[in-house]
């Protein structure tokens, strides 16, 4: 089986979302889909992919965490949650 950056998905609460896809990146999510079902398992929908590749891209960006300790603003935001 192929080693996908994404690994199983919980089984959260689903969060309603509207979002407009390119064509090519929703025929991408589709094709991610089937190769991260369990084989004999329907394909993933790729509305619940979404998620869980945002919070992974987020978690793996090192200028980003870099930059979210450095500022400020975003620091107070956080201690307030």
């Amino acid at each position: 089986m192929t080693k996908l950056k994404l690994g199983p998905l919980s089984d959260d609460k689903p969060v309603k979302l509207t979002v407009e896809l390119p064509a090519q990146l929703y025929r991408s999510l589709v094709d991610y889909g089937r190769l991260l079902a369990e084989p004999g398992s329907p394909p993933v929908e790729p509305l619940r992919l979404i998620i869980p590749m945002l919070e992974r891209f987020i978690a793996t960006d090192r200028g980003f965490a870099k930059a979210r300790r450095s500022c400020p603003a975003i620091r107070e935001q956080v201690s307030r949650t």
